[in-house]
């Protein structure tokens, strides 16, 4: 009798492990998250500077934001951020932007969005639960170019540098009035209710999902990559 009392209370927590999931949309976010990475690997000398992206904190990236959401003004981008943990990158947490003015280049029907975040005050602020850009987070709009110069005060300063990719060209772009956040569903899918945001960027308890693998690794071999072009 003892241990089926024992096994009968060792049900519940299996069954809320189970839960925890990442679905196929979010799958689908950390591989289009992953091919923009490979995309500034691909084209070194126009995409983000080798010393800013070896001094980030975390890196943030938010695929496929249509044109049409910036014009009405409401949630327009779901992307993924990791954070770096000694040589390795952390487990990602999924994001919501929101409510952004910024202007795309002419033309453009799709952009994507990849933010650096330079410091850990930084992401202390992301990971609250909202954070306006350029109002509660400093934010500029990054150089382009492996070899560009990021010798203006606001670059030197800002918590975060925003790109953007449209047509295969990154540029910086100023994301300064949009709200970004954790997205809380998707996370509680992907690590279950009772795990923060932080422990999954912040320590090392927290397995990464195997939709997130490609993701942490094409972020491993691009840090490979600029350190290996010093």
């Amino acid at each position: 009798m003892r241990k089926l009392i024992v096994l009968s209370l060792g049900l519940p927590l299996c069954a809320a492990a189970a839960l925890a999931d990442v679905s196929s949309s979010e799958a689908k976010r950390l591989s289009e998250a992953a091919s923009v990475v490979r995309e500034l690997r691909a084209a070194p000398d126009k995409g983000i500077p080798e010393d800013l992206w070896n001094r980030a904190e975390c890196v943030a990236v938010v695929p496929g934001v249509k044109k049409a959401a910036f014009i009405i003004g409401g949630e327009f981008g779901k992307g993924v951020m990791s954070c770096r943990a000694g040589q390795n990158w952390s487990a990602p947490i999924f994001l919501e932007l929101q409510k952004g003015s910024a202007g795309f280049q002419i033309g453009a029907e799709q952009v994507d969005l990849v933010l650096l975040i330079m410091n850990r005050k930084g992401v202390d602020k992301l990971l609250e639960n909202k954070v306006t850009l350029g109002a509660d987070a400093s934010v500029a709009a990054g150089p382009v170019g492996r070899a560009a110069s990021a010798a203006t005060d606001a670059r030197l300063t800002a918590e975060m540098l925003a790109y953007s990719r449209a047509k295969c060209a990154f540029a910086g772009i100023n994301l300064s009035g949009g709200v970004m956040r954790p997205d809380k569903d998707a996370n509680e899918h992907a690590y279950g209710a009772s795990v923060a945001a932080r422990d999954v960027l912040f320590t090392t308890n927290v397995a990464t999902p195997a939709a997130a693998q490609a993701f942490v690794r094409t972020l491993q071999e691009e840090s490979r990559a600029t350190t290996g072009r010093k």
